[in-house]
C-alpha cells in the first residue's frame, strides 16, 4: 500500500509497511531498544515519524515503504511456516524463489497441514487479513478417521468449547463427492471457519471423536488454491488485490 506519509504515522506502522515485520513485532523490537529515530534510541512505540526521519533497526537504515504485494503458495506437509525454526526443521521460506522481497505469512498452517498459504511484504496487510472482522472464510478438505456422526457435525454451527477455548460457528459436512478409503475407515469432510485459531480444525474434530489424518486448506477468503502444484507460488495481480481488499487500501 502506497501512501503519503509526510503528515506522519506511528513508527510501528511504518516498520510494518516497509515489510520488516508485523506491527506487533515492531512494538516489541522498540521496547527491546532495537530501534533508533534520527540517532536517538526509542523507548516507546508512541512515536510519529515522517518520510524525512532516519529510522534504524539493529543499526541498519530502514528502507522506504514498498508497494503492497500478495502471493499464494501451495504449502506441502512437513514444513513449518516460521521464518526460522529453533529445531532446525525445514520452513516454507526455504522453498520460496530467491528473487522475492522480504515476506511474512498471513497467519500460519501447522507443519502437517497442506494447501493455500498467503504471504505478503506488508505487515499491515498481514495483520488486516488475519482479523476475523474481515469476515473471510477459510475452507478446508479434511480427512478423518473415526465414525462420523452427521448430527455432531451439524451442532458445530453453534460453536464449541474445547478445554476452555471457545470456537465460533464452524460449517462441517461430509463431502458430496467424498472418497472413502478402501478399508472404509477414513472420510473426507468439508470444513469452513472464520476464526482460524491455532490447530482449530484438529482440536474440534478430536472433541467430537474424529482424528484428522490429512488437512488441506483450499481457500482463504476470495483466494483459492485451485490446481496449483505443491510448492508452486503465484503473485496476486495488483488490480485483483485492490479489488478484493478495498477496505485495506481505503485506510
Amino acid at each position: 500500500m502506497t501512501k503519503d506519509i509526510n503528515k506522519g504515522e506511528r513508527i510501528a506502522k511504518r516498520m510494518a509497511r516497509a515489510g520488516l515485520c508485523s506491527r506487533r513485532d515492531a512494538e516489541r523490537w522498540i521496547e527491546a531498544g532495537r530501534v533508533e529515530v534520527n540517532g536517538k534510541k526509542l523507548e516507546t512505540p508512541a512515536c510519529v515519524v515522517t518520510e524525512g526521519d532516519a529510522i534504524k533497526v539493529d543499526g541498519k537504515l530502514l528502507g522506504t515503504a514498498q508497494d503492497t504485494r500478495l502471493f499464494m503458495f501451495h504449502k506441502m506437509a512437513g514444513v513449518v511456516t516460521t521464518s526460522k525454526d529453533d529445531q532446525g526443521r525445514a520452513t516454507v521460506f526455504d522453498r520460496l524463489p530467491d528473487d522475492l522481497p522480504r515476506l511474512m505469512t498471513v497467519g500460519r498452517l501447522d507443519m502437517n497441514t497442506e494447501g493455500l498459504l498467503l504471504l505478503t511484504n506488508d505487515g499491515e496487510l498481514s495483520r488486516y487479513l488475519e482479523l476475523p472482522a474481515t469476515g473471510w472464510k477459510r475452507r478446508y478438505r479434511v480427512r478423518v478417521h473415526g465414525r462420523v456422526d452427521a448430527k455432531k457435525l451439524e451442532m458445530l454451527k453453534n460453536g464449541i468449547t474445547v478445554e476452555g477455548v471457545h470456537y465460533k460457528s464452524i460449517e462441517a459436512s461430509i463431502d458430496a463427492d467424498q472418497f472413502m478409503d478402501r478399508g472404509g475407515t477414513n472420510t473426507w469432510l468439508s470444513v469452513v471457519l472464520i476464526e482460524g485459531k491455532n490447530r482449530e480444525v484438529r482440536r474440534v474434530m478430536e472433541a467430537i471423536g474424529l482424528k484428522v489424518n490429512r488437512l488441506i486448506r483450499i481457500s482463504y477468503g476470495p483466494f483459492n488454491l485451485g490446481n496449483m502444484p505443491r510448492g508452486a507460488m503465484v503473485e496476486v495481480k495488483s488490480s485483483v488485490l485492490k479489488q478484493q481488499v478495498k477496505g485495506f487500501f481505503k485506510q
